[in-house]
């Protein structure tokens, strides 16, 4: 039986109760329980609906509960639950739309039905306590019974999860989670210390941990509430790139989270110092505060850069004066001086740098330095952040290209990479491109793994937003002066022909953009708008009908709009829905799940990093089938299906619009921004930088002019604190 939270209260005396049997779930919020039913009331011709909370609610189960009628003006007469019940049908067409529904995985509408003819009221019984008897039915063997009877046990123990987190106040979308994670001890967990879930479990927050926890008797003012607000708030301020917070700072932020007082907090930090979850450390004459895990992640990242530096190089002596023009006759290209320069500069040493913005010669620059080490026969291995950038780089140098986490290779059982520091990259000389992505974590997690006899060269573009997560690795590397680098500036004449490369370089100097304004056809355009939803509105055209007819670009497969934000009415969720409506509104089957609907054909992006599917933070894909039956949706990812279950749809969502953040390291045929007042405390200069030489073949900014021109001017983005170029600066040159 299922007890659900009840809604407002409203006056008993006239409270009445009605049962049935729930014919169909209307509605159902998994966050928050809120559901609307139609149910099969004894005496009523019509369906009755009925509304109310409950953690889980299935089509056939039966329904009682307490409240009273009330006569919506739009929806017409309902029931208001104020307590709702449900427990599983006695009836056979019940019982059978019960296990229709897809609540058990392997058990669709057509199974249900064999099913219910075989065992009659008995089905159930047989499910969880003599599964072999499934056998019996035609085309159900041993693997399949096994999924069935699993499926089952696993159902119940997450119907109790539900239920206990909606008796105190908690949404249940994470419930399927939670027991995956914990497993049959996950209440017992969760009573234990709540605020694991926040660390523990993707989707739930501190502040609703914080919330489970006061329901069950931890007081505010508790040590462990005050040492997990401490951690919470260090790790929303890792969120916003810093590896470390002053403990002034840190203070501040935990009082305003938690409402204690601060000798509360004081006596937190002590304890989470002792514990050694924080390590403390002076940066420019203040104490700061790092969380230990991102304390020995900087450390790593300079002592391993340190490292790599020291000893021979692996590919011996190069005469660069006979290289250089060797490597021109191969390639039939001319290097500039600056990039002779450049050549002979990493050649000359284990650990280099370069950066740069498009346009500037950096794939030359590369493909030159790799031919000339492939010909010294030099093991080479070539990596990037995500899986386009690993493509890009795979298409320019004609040499296969790995992801860091394949380059590694994740282990799941360990839940670590294979390859560390015992157990090295077999490699003599590696390339990272996109290093501006990479965050202090996973460059520490790199960089141990590489050989102390290995080189190293870095590429990025310093002036590109930094990493998403913590540190402001390749920035710092450069300010340290520490590692050789090479700055190309010089835009080649090829590339000077691109309206993008030119406008990309003109605001990164503070410069408007000078885009197409006649009827000539261009590869840069500003379509300027009045106001925020004429923003909106333009930039709806333009992706759906003006683009695609006169280019010819596909709108879902070549055009990606980026913007500066995911929120509010230019942000990517709000665009997301109406471009899918437009672009891929009819196609079925559909799956709402977490707050979003898909379908076959919708574009998606994977939001978090999971290492069992090999599928990374930032990988666009496409959705291919969802199987209602299976309660399965697969997605094509470049060249490789994967494949989810509903209850994961949690970590993608809609990518026809996504955050410039999350484009990184990738390159699209068309981009297209939007920009308005609305976003002006995001509207920066890299920002729009990054988003704009996103582009391949064509960028288009729809705008409020006000809003570009704040974007090309502001330079606001806050110095990430961070200790690496201090760490790398204590080297003896």
């Amino acid at each position: 039986m299922t007890p659900c939270t009840p809604a407002p209260p409203q006056n008993r005396d006239s409270s009445e109760r009605l049962s049935g049997s729930i014919e169909r779930v209307t509605f159902h919020s998994e966050a928050t329980g809120f559901c609307v039913l139609r149910v099969k009331v004894k005496g009523h011709r019509d369906l009755v609906t009925v509304v109310g909370s409950a953690a889980s609610v299935t089509a056939g189960e039966f329904l009682e509960c307490l409240g009273v009628w009330a006569n919506d003006r739009q929806h017409g007469l309902q029931f208001k639950a104020n307590e709702l019940k449900s427990v599983p049908p006695t009836t056979l067409e019940g019982i059978e739309k019960y296990l229709g529904s897809g609540m058990v995985k392997g058990i669709g509408p057509h199974f249900a039905k064999k099913l219910v003819k075989a065992f009659g009221v008995d089905v159930f019984d047989v499910i969880e306590q003599t599964p072999e008897r499934l056998q019996e039915l035609d085309g159900i063997g041993p693997k399949r019974r096994q999924k069935v009877a699993s499926a089952w046990a696993e159902q119940k123990s997450i119907r109790e999860i539900m239920v206990f987190l909606q008796s105190h106040g908690v949404g249940t979308s994470r419930s399927v989670r939670i027991y995956k994670t914990y497993g049959d001890e996950a209440i017992d967990k969760v009573r234990e210390n709540p605020y694991r879930l926040a660390l523990d479990i993707h989707g739930i927050g501190f502040k609703t941990a914080d919330s489970l926890a006061q329901r069950l008797g931890i007081g505010m003012q508790s040590l462990i509430r005050a040492q997990a607000g401490v951690r919470h708030a260090l790790q929303e301020w890792s969120g916003d790139g810093h590896c470390a917070a002053f403990r002034d700072k840190l203070i501040e932020m935990a009082v305003q989270l938690l409402e204690i007082p601060e000798n509360v907090i004081v006596q937190a930090i002590a304890e989470e110092l002792a514990e050694e979850n924080l390590v403390s450390e002076l940066i420019d004459g203040q104490e700061a505060l790092f969380l230990t895990p991102l304390y020995r992640a900087e450390t790593g990242c300079a002592s391993n850069l340190l490292r790599l530096r020291q000893g021979t190089l692996p590919w011996g002596d190069i005469d660069t004066a006979k290289a250089i023009p060797w490597v021109e006759e191969k390639t039939g290209l001319t290097l500039s001086e600056s990039q002779k320069a450049a050549v002979a500069q990493v050649l000359c040493n284990k650990v280099s740098v370069i950066t740069g913005g498009p346009g500037v010669g950096k794939t030359t620059l590369v493909n030159s330095i790799l031919k000339i080490l492939r010909a010294k026969r030099v093991n080479i291995g070539l990596c990037a952040p995500t899986g386009r950038a690993a493509k890009r780089l795979t298409e320019s140098t004609g040499l296969e290209a790995k992801t860091v986490h394949r380059l590694l290779e994740f282990d799941p059982q360990e839940h670590a990479f294979k390859h560390n520091e015992d157990s090295p990259l077999d490699l003599d000389v590696l390339v990272i491109d996109e290093a501006s992505m990479m965050d202090v974590v996973l460059m520490n997690q790199l960089l141990k793994a590489v050989p102390s006899g290995a080189a190293l060269l870095i590429v990025g573009d310093v002036d590109q937003l930094p990493s998403v997560g913590p540190g402001a690795v390749l920035a710092d590397i450069i300010a340290s002066g520490q590692i050789p680098t090479v700055r190309l500036t010089e835009i080649f004449r090829q590339a000077a022909t691109s309206q993008i490369i030119v406008n990309a370089h003109k605001i990164n100097q503070g410069q408007i953009p000078k885009a197409e304004t006649s009827g000539e056809k261009s590869d840069f355009y500003c379509i300027y708008a009045d106001t925020p939803e004429d923003v909106f509105a333009k930039l709806i055209h333009v992706v759906t009908e003006r683009i695609p007819k006169r280019w010819g670009f596909h709108p879902v497969n070549d055009i990606q709009v980026l913007t500066p934000m995911n929120r509010g009415g230019l942000g990517a969720r709000s665009l997301n829905v109406e471009l899918q409506a437009r672009l891929n509104g009819d196609s079925e089957p559909k799956i709402t799940k977490y707050g979003s609907t898909y379908a076959p054909g919708d574009k998606v992006i994977q939001n978090v990093n999971n290492y069992d599917k090999e599928v990374f933070n930032g990988d666009i894909g496409t959705v291919q089938t969802i199987d209602l039956e299976e309660s399965l949706l697969q997605i094509q990812f470049d060249d490789r299906l994967v494949e989810y279950e509903f209850n994961e749809l949690d970590e993608i969502s809609l990518a026809y619009a996504t955050s410039i953040h999350k484009s990184q390291g990738s390159e699209y045929p068309v981009v297209v921004i939007p920009l308005a007042m609305s976003h002006y405390l995001l509207l920066e200069r890299n920002l729009l930088y990054t988003g704009v030489t996103r582009g391949k073949q064509l960028v288009v900014i729809v705008a409020q002019p006000k809003a570009l021109g704040m974007a090309v001017r502001t330079q606001r983005s806050q110095k990430r604190l961070t200790n690496l170029v201090e760490r790398l600066g204590r080297a003896v040159t």
